[in-house]
Parts: C-alpha cells; structure tokens; sequence
C-alpha cells in the first residue's frame, strides 16, 4: 500500500470505444468499494472523468512519477450523461472532466466550470490555429482541447464492389445493407448526418428541416440492424455488419488491426468533435487539475499517446513528433478540403427539445 500522504491513483481501463460507460463508476461515486480496481473510495484524493481510450497506465505512471501525484480514471459513455452526474453533486470528486465542445458551452452557461488561470495553463499558444479560439469557447478561457476527429461511415471493403462515399449510400442501398448497417446511439449525430446530406447545416434550428430529417431516417429505419455507438465493432469483425456509423477514433483501432476494413468521411459533410479538459467548479484539487493539464500540453506526451491510442492531437509541434506513417493516416488526420465541409456540433438551447421529440419517435418500437 502506498504511503497515505502520497494521493493514490488507480485506473481501471474498460475495453471499450470512445463512448462506452464503466458500468461500476456510479458505485465509486457513491463511495462503494472499487473492488475490481482493488482500491477503497477512502484510498483516493484525486479523479478524472475521461473518454475510453484517452489514457492508459504507461500515462498515469509517467505522471505519478513526474508529479508523484496519483489519479483515478473514470471513463464516460455520453456528454449528456455526464452533465447529469455533474447536477448532482460529481463536481465535488472529479478535478479533471474531459466534456465535448459543445457540452462545454452548455457547462459554462450553467455555471459549472473554473476560468482557467493562463497564467499557470503552458502551452495553449502552441495549438493548432483551429483549435486556439474556438466557437464554443473563445479564447479558451474554460477549456483545453484535448483530442478531435470526425464522423463518418466503416465499411467491409471485401463486401462492396462500389463503396460508399456518402450517407445517401445507406438510402440508395437499403435493401441489400437490410439489418446489416448500424448508425450511432446519438440524436445529434445521426440527424445531423441527416441534415448534411439533405444540405442543411448539422445544427439546424429549422423546424421544417429537422422533421425532414426525421422523415428520412424513418424511410431507413427498417433497414437498420440498432442504434449503438460500440456493439458495431464486433458484429463487423463477426461480418454480421456491413457499414457502421462510428468515430473516426474507433474506426481507427479496428481498421489498424483489420486492413480489409476502409473508413470515410461523408462527401456532404459530417461532425467534426473536439474533446476537452475543463476544470469543473468546486474541483477537490484544482493544484492537480493544472499539473494534468501542463502535463497533457507537452509534445512529447501527447505524441506518445497518440502513437498509442490512436486520436487526433490538437498540438502542433506534437503533430511533428509523430512518425509519418501516423502523420499521413487520414482516418486520424484528414486532408484539410475534408475538415472544411464539417461542422461542429453546437448547443441548439430549448431547441434541442425538438431534435429530442423526433429521436424519440424514431427509435421507439
């Protein structure tokens, strides 16, 4: 057992997709025994509320070694599900929170996050011009982006003789792709995959537009085998899928290891995400929350976990430290003529009730 002056990490990695939920860390929040982890709640001082795949134990050891500070990881499935464990109460375990872009313009509105103290955050001059005053959160004043990528289609190459190349495929194509195609469990996502290719903008505030959506993907949904935003990796591997909906992140790890497997970018354009580091307020040890955060801002770290892990860094001159087999993977980094027809996904206010009402409607037997 490590000294208890010494705040004491463990972290428990799922092997699971971006997206997926650690089940049991609603038991380490309220104080129950993390008994897979082989740690008491009392154990530790310091957590972090992060994406599976985002860091691994060469990570936690790298930092507990440069900081003697040790952190454990708690992984999310959904922004959304986040919020809600932030409304009661979480803020007070969590000193890092790894929220999406648009949540983080939602975070802030509702008072829930730290003005970071740039006098102490190194590094943020050295993003990507993209990422140095982005739309949800001007001058990065709450936020630090962490990780990006895009959204798109992962397909069977050995089962297509014309591929996809954009989300109308999956409409032109609905009976021979019947019950063998997957969209994300994702209101946002999936309608505003909808919108693009309808030629409305991902974020629309359309009434007309959006229930057009709507009635498009009740056109498909007979066709779709379910809405899952990790189950589509096996059932690809299995071949029971032909095309999934995914995150360029995981499509990444399948394809790396299953060269049969081809991933794309939609030609009408898709969602480009950021994922983030905030500092949510009443955090138990802000001290700790700016060393991650200094920590995560060095090239060499996050070049390493990107070499590891496989996501888009946002950093610049990590970007060069990379091997250039990784620098011209455009799953992880696609050409810029790409990236311009993207959209982020933005916070639509009471509107999002009516995105809220057709997911409903669609995904209700």
């Amino acid at each position: 057992m490590p000294p208890t002056n010494l705040p004491i990490s463990r972290f428990c990695r799922a092997n699971s997709t971006r997206r997926q939920f650690l089940k049991n860390s609603a038991a380490t929040i309220s104080g129950l025994a993390l008994s897979s982890c082989g740690w008491r709640l009392a154990d530790v001082q310091s957590f972090i509320y992060t994406w599976a795949g985002y860091t691994d134990k060469a990570l936690l050891d790298r930092f507990a070694e440069k900081t003697g500070i040790r952190v454990v990881a708690d992984v999310l499935d959904s922004t959304e599900t986040m919020l809600a464990r932030l409304k009661v109460g979480v803020p007070q375990v969590y000193s890092i929170i790894y929220p999406s872009d648009y949540m983080v313009m939602q975070m802030k509105k509702l008072g829930m996050l730290t003005q970071l103290d740039r006098s102490i955050v190194g590094g943020l001059d050295r993003l990507k011009k993209r990422f140095q005053n982005p739309v949800y959160d001007p001058g990065n004043r709450y936020s630090v982006p962490f990780s990006w990528g895009t959204t798109g289609l992962i397909y069977n190459s050995e089962q297509f003789k014309e591929p996809p190349e954009d989300w109308s495929y999956l409409w032109k194509r609905k009976q021979e792709l019947a019950r063998r195609m997957t969209l994300l469990n994702d209101v946002r996502e999936v309608m505003g995959a909808t919108l693009r290719m309808l030629g409305y903008s991902l974020n629309s505030t359309s009434q007309q537009q959006v229930k057009k959506a709507y009635e498009k993907l009740e056109e498909l949904k007979s066709a779709i085998a379910s809405f899952t935003t990790d189950a589509w990796r096996s059932q690809m591997l299995t071949g029971e899928l032909k095309v999934a909906m995914c995150y360029s992140s995981d499509a990444n790890e399948v394809i790396a290891n299953n060269p049969k497997f081809r991933y794309i970018v939609p030609k009408s354009g898709s969602a480009l995400w950021t994922d983030t580091l905030v500092i949510p307020n009443g955090a138990p040890n802000p001290d700790a929350a700016y060393k991650w955060i200094n920590f995560i801002l060095q090239a060499d770290v996050a070049a390493s976990l990107v070499q590891r892990l496989g996501f888009a860094t946002p950093l610049e001159d990590a970007f060069y430290l990379l091997t250039p087999k990784v620098r011209k993977n455009k799953i992880i980094f696609p050409a810029e003529a790409t990236l311009e027809n993207c959209e982020g996904v933005a916070p639509l206010g009471k509107f999002a009730d009516v995105y809220d009402r057709y997911w409903t409607k669609l995904t209700s037997i």
